[in-house]
């Protein structure tokens, strides 16, 4: 194959793949509402097995449901007939997955599945199989074709079972009113943790903290930025914050000025600064610095003065836009 035919070869595959997908839309009738309700009503887990690749799409399909709040639990086909039914507890709902559902491996499980009474949810192509059979409920995942061109490799098959498996996990946090709060929960580490539970007050360094009085010469202002090394220092009259000096106030300064020594904190301070609660969220104060074109805000606590919060901070946390 050429360069020319590889790319539209690519292009081909998706092409069919995202048809297939569209294709098994119509399979989501009374029996997918049924599942979705055994698994509200259930005071367990759900625990997803398969085998083969349909294992490794069950995995998928767990950590899919475990960050959205459905505690959910990965039990291999062939390990389970093996010992590891006893991962299986009394309230906890099963959902088999299996393109054929007649494979040696699930006629072996499914009866031993069904012993306990728990809820069985197949998902499979077969809608006649021995797994559809012998379930509560079947999600038919039926594809006409595998993508491979031998028709062999589980590629639109398999696409098809993680499909349903998102279909069910999303379904489950629309009807649960599941939100950002709560998936935050769930995702502490990473950009999306940070984005959803990191405040400003989780950034800032209290041992660096720059104050100038009103009546401070120029060049107290000088050493206090120097020294707390955030551009900035915050003008404070009477307990209170009237204004901040950056380093750009310094540099205005020199350039407007022949004599500075005479002057003070409060002739060179910018007035009415931006301020920001510590309590907000990281992004939030991202934001405000983007819109207002500024790379300090000064961060309070109930009125009160708690701190600098530099661009940097938020850079060195992994908030880039």
């Amino acid at each position: 194959m050429d360069k020319k035919s590889i790319i539209e070869f690519g292009r081909e595959v998706i092409q069919l793949q995202s048809e297939s997908i569209l294709a098994i839309s119509k399979f989501i009738d009374d029996n997918f509402e049924k599942a979705i309700q055994i698994i509200l009503k259930s005071n367990g887990r759900v625990v997803v097995t398969g085998i083969g690749k349909s294992a490794i799409i069950a995995n998928k399909i767990v950590a899919t449901l475990n960050s959205t709040g459905t505690p959910s639990i990965f039990m291999h086909a062939a390990d389970a007939i093996h010992g590891d039914l006893g991962i299986i507890k009394s309230d906890d709902v099963i959902i088999c997955i299996s393109k054929s559902g007649n494979t040696p491996e699930i006629k072996e499980l499914v009866p031993f599945l069904n012993m306990n009474n728990n809820p069985l949810i197949a998902i499979t192509g077969d809608e006649t199989s021995f797994l559809a059979r012998n379930s509560a409920v079947v999600l038919n995942s039926y594809v006409d074709i595998e993508v491979c061109p031998n028709n062999l490799a589980p590629t639109n098959s398999t696409t098809a079972q993680l499909v349903i498996g998102d279909a069910i996990a999303v379904t489950l946090v629309k009807i649960k009113g599941f939100t950002k709060n709560d998936f935050a929960k769930f995702h502490p580490g990473g950009n999306l943790g940070k984005r959803l539970i990191l405040k400003v007050k989780n950034l800032i360094n209290l041992d660096l903290k720059p104050t100038n009085k009103i009546n401070n010469s120029v060049n107290d202002v000088i050493i206090e930025i120097s020294e707390k090394m955030l551009g900035i220092t915050t003008v404070i009259d009477d307990e209170k914050i009237v204004g901040v000096i950056t380093d750009g106030d310094l540099r205005r300064t020199l350039l407007n000025y022949k004599e500075i020594s005479n002057l003070t904190a409060g002739d060179i301070m910018s007035s009415n600064p931006q301020s920001v609660d510590c309590e907000l969220l990281a992004v939030d104060a991202l934001e405000i610095m983007k819109q207002n074109k500024i790379s300090q805000l000064i961060v309070t606590e109930k009125g009160k003065y708690f701190g600098i919060l530099h661009i940097q901070n938020l850079i060195n946390e992994g908030f880039t836009s």
